[in-house]
């Protein structure tokens, strides 16, 4: 007997560019280590929260800076081209200078990205993310936990700091931003 097997395709690779030119109506993708990974869909918790965080930076950002929803942001992870889509995306206008944003993916290091954990993946994941994060540059790393209903904070001038219930949350890189954990999950109609 003859057993014929059939050789199982590598993924293929892409540069920055072909990323780039892949269109946006068919998903929403990350591109890691040159190959493209698809976002999960958020749930309705992750999404609830992802509003009311994104109204509350929306209406502090105003006039300071650029607030993206899965917005996706060109980094570097070692010497690879690297390009996440965080749940939200802060861009001041400080760090984006003269340079004008087009309909484009972020083209600097953020000052803040914003992860809500999903179900199913693991904090140790994410946390590897947050530092993957600093080390391309990115300012700030605010990871959400909508079941222990928290958020840590990431700063590469510091340990990771994490908040719940009604402890403030004021970060030197959003001045003038003052809340809790609780108000969040409040706002955004969510069981505490």
């Amino acid at each position: 007997m003859v057993t014929i097997s059939t050789p199982i395709a590598a993924p293929k690779l892409l540069s920055l560019t072909e990323f780039l030119q892949l269109p946006e109506n068919d998903g929403i993708f990350e591109l890691v280590d040159g190959e493209v990974i698809r976002k999960v869909s958020p749930k309705f918790f992750h999404a609830k929260l992802a509003i009311t965080l994104g109204t509350l930076l929306s209406e502090w950002a105003t006039g300071r800076g650029e607030l993206g929803v899965e917005w996706a942001v060109i980094l570097k992870k070692g010497d690879r081209d690297w390009v996440p889509v965080p749940d939200l995306t802060y861009l001041s206008y400080e760090r984006l200078g003269d340079r004008p944003l087009g309909n484009e993916a972020c083209p600097i290091p953020p000052d803040l990205v914003v992860e809500i954990l999903s179900p199913g993946q693991s904090f140790g994941a994410i946390v590897q993310k947050a530092t993957d994060y600093l080390k391309a540059g990115v300012g700030r790393v605010w990871i959400v936990e909508p079941e222990a209903q928290s958020l840590t904070v990431f700063a590469a001038d510091g340990l990771p700091q994490t908040y719940r219930d009604d402890t403030p949350i004021a970060d030197p890189t959003l001045p003038d931003l003052t809340w809790t954990v609780r108000s969040l999950f409040q706002r955004a109609g969510l069981p505490h």
